[in-house]
């Protein structure tokens, strides 16, 4: 059967709000003949007694979550699931407190945003979760709602966010000397991914990137714990408004005429593009190239082999990308394909394993020994 959703928020007109833009979204009316609205005060005990699932998505904060957690729990079957969408916070601390039953029945089940785009999906049980549930979930979100599901440990960041915002970070500091234009050509698609890396924290919004990397920084110290932690002048902006695209412009913006500005991280000011001069990069054209008409171990092994500081800054990213990806299994996933996994299917990044594969085992030790990595 296909399922029927039951959409709540604050208010009832919010919650039409909501499916309104999910409808626009994914361009089809059939989601709205699936889903009635309704609002906290009105319909949540009726609504939380009848479900199946009881799915919780509101804002990434442990004390709000639990308030709603304890409503839930009072009116709930003793048989319906609980799943929280937290990117990080901890499922056991989230389940503490609460009865054997929703204890029992209660999971994260992480979807990546767009969810429509994105199906990647992280499944992450708590200690007293009951094995059954979670083999349940796996198959039902798999075959029903069309996920590609991963299972994760709980820890901070689970795996998608603790591998990807590392790389993303990395960038943001890498950003101050460099500035945003060079480092996003520099770990731009040539290096496998969809959209680069300051544009996803654009994208992303600063306070959300900020929320998941210092929980990795402060819970999970490990060997890049360093580049882990939130630049000053990002801390700076923020207290002055700047979260990115919501807020008209990140490390990217335009000005009132429209014409596309850069920040300038070591002044915190914006500047026009159209003044800054690009370096030879021609290594990076090369590669991309070779890209286009698909000739990616071709492509791949030209990466590893380039030499400049501009390809050893690339290098080393991807190379930590690489080998933290792999110092992950056992801590994060069970093995390498879980992380492979949420890496193409939740960040549309190429997997860990596939750059491997790619540049090939040899150069790509050699290319984590230069960068000085583990």
């Amino acid at each position: 059967a296909v399922p029927r959703v039951t959409f709540l928020a604050r208010t009832k007109e919010k919650a039409d709000g909501g499916l309104a833009a999910a409808v626009k979204m994914v361009r089809s009316s059939t989601v709205a003949s699936r889903v009635d609205t309704g609002s906290y005060d009105d319909d949540f005990d009726r609504v939380v007694a009848e479900a199946d699932l009881i799915f919780e998505a509101v804002t990434e904060q442990l004390d709000l979550k639990q308030q709603f957690f304890d409503r839930i729990d009072a009116v709930r079957r003793p048989d319906s699931i609980v799943a929280t969408v937290t990117s990080g916070l901890s499922i056991n601390q989230l389940a503490e407190g609460r009865s054997e039953s929703f204890r029992k029945n209660f999971l994260g089940l992480h979807f990546f945003n767009p969810p429509n785009v994105i199906v990647g999906t992280e499944l992450v049980a708590g200690k007293d979760t009951d094995p059954k549930l979670v083999d349940f979930l796996d198959v039902y979100c798999t075959k029903r709602l069309g996920r590609a599901m991963v299972r994760t440990a709980d820890t901070p960041g689970f795996a998608g966010n603790r591998i990807g915002f590392q790389l993303l970070n990395e960038c943001a500091i890498l950003a101050e000397e460099h500035g945003p234009i060079l480092v996003d050509e520099l770990v731009g698609p040539y290096t496998g991914r969809a959209l680069t890396p300051l544009a996803t924290i654009d994208l992303v919004g600063w306070d959300i990137h900020r929320a998941i990397v210092d929980n990795i920084y402060e819970l999970a110290p490990d060997e890049a714990h360093e580049t882990l932690k939130l630049p000053q002048y990002m801390t700076d902006l923020m207290a002055k408004g700047v979260l990115g695209r919501k807020t008209g412009g990140g490390f990217f913006g335009k000005d009132d005429a429209g014409d596309r500005i850069v920040l300038d991280p070591k002044t915190q000011n914006f500047v026009p593009t159209s003044h800054l001069m690009r370096p030879d990069l021609s290594f990076i054209d090369e590669i991309s190239n070779l890209h286009r008409v698909g000739r990616y171990v071709d492509g791949m092994q030209a990466f590893a082999e380039a030499s400049g500081p501009y390809a050893a800054i690339a290098q080393k990213v991807i190379a930590r990308y690489i080998s933290y990806s792999f110092h992950r299994v056992g801590e994060v996933t069970d093995d390498i394909s879980g992380i492979d996994r949420i890496m193409g299917y939740g960040f549309n990044w190429a997997p860990p394993s596939v750059l491997v594969d790619t540049i090939g085992l040899k150069r790509t030790i050699q290319m984590i020994d230069k960068a000085g990595l583990p």
